[in-house]
């Protein structure tokens, strides 16, 4: 799916992240008629089996839960976690799968992601099994067929997701503080405060994990879903922060989109982090500052980024 859903999400969707698994029941079937030509049986492994009586096609985007979770209901603008299988509704035949790899995330925004998977995925439990048929009027299959030629415009899609888990904040071990280095305080739903401490800033770029995440390590050349906000050191004031809308966002890591602090500090890190980055001017906006945010040529940013995922 890193493939196909690349070209599905339209501006960037599917990070690679490495979940703890949560149980999901196995299936027998789906729940409702408009899934009669489909069977969900297990396969080799932990890796299910979808099996349809093709051609299998739905005029109405349609979305199954068949087996319910237990786990946090995933809610709008946040990072999910799954496994997925997905077929070709026409043929019948498998296109891709993350079973037996590593699971994928996928933030819940219909601005970042199709709407119709969106939709069919908001209020989902974790742990829960779902099939979604996507059909062909949502336009989906008509730009994937642009990277695959198996698919045709005019074919139904059919996915089936175990969603893992629903990620707003980073998760992991919580790392001791360091001496003479911000201070960080949560609020209930994650969103930092950010206290600066007495004295001069460092002259060189500190990136302090303050939670240490639990999954794969940030790579150069990713793209990074984040939530994150902004301080400068000088006195404290926040110029930016995702946490306003509450809505998490991807951004390319490691190839000089950013500014040198985030791509330096940011590369090695792992999925699950909360890192702490305390950013020189030269590693920041450089002499010209960012006038428009409030940043001077001499100002040292301070950032707090929870990385939720990375692909």
């Amino acid at each position: 799916m890193r493939r196909l859903l690349a070209v599905l999400a339209s501006v960037v969707a599917l990070l690679a992240v490495c979940a703890a698994p949560l149980a999901v029941a196995t299936s027998a079937g789906a729940s409702t008629d408009k899934f009669d030509e489909v069977t969900v049986t297990d396969g080799a492994g932990d890796r299910p089996v979808v099996t349809v009586n093709a051609p299998f096609n739905v005029k109405t985007s349609t979305v199954d839960v068949i087996n319910a979770g237990r786990g946090a209901k995933a809610t709008k603008g946040s990072t999910i976690m799954l496994d997925y299988v997905l077929v070709n509704g026409r043929t019948g035949q498998e296109i891709e799968t993350s079973f037996g790899r590593e699971p994928v995330s996928l933030v819940l925004d219909p601005k970042q992601v199709e709407p119709a998977l969106v939709k069919s995925l908001i209020g989902t439990p974790t742990g829960s099994r779902v099939l979604v048929a996507v059909a062909p009027k949502e336009g989906l299959a008509k730009a994937a067929s642009g990277s695959d030629p198996t698919i045709q415009k005019d074919d139904t899609l059919l996915f089936l997701f175990d969603v893992r888990e629903a990620l707003t904040r980073a998760t992991g071990d919580k790392v001791a503080p360091v001496d003479g280095l911000p201070s960080v305080k949560l609020a209930k739903n994650g969103a930092p405060t950010i206290t600066m401490p007495k004295g001069d800033p460092p002259t060189s770029l500190v990136a302090q994990p303050l939670i240490k995440g639990k999954g794969p390590a940030v790579t150069a050349g990713q793209k990074i879903n984040v939530q994150y906000t902004g301080a400068l050191w000088r006195n404290g004031k926040v110029f930016d922060s995702s946490w306003k809308s509450g809505k998490s966002f991807n951004v390319p890591i490691g190839t000089g989109q950013v500014i040198a602090g985030w791509d330096e500090g940011l590369v090695g890190q792992t999925v699950g982090s909360q890192v702490l980055l305390v950013v020189p001017p030269e590693k920041g906006y450089g002499a010209s500052g960012q006038p428009s945010a409030g940043i001077k040529g001499t100002d040292t940013l301070v950032f707090v980024v929870d990385i939720l995922g990375a692909a």
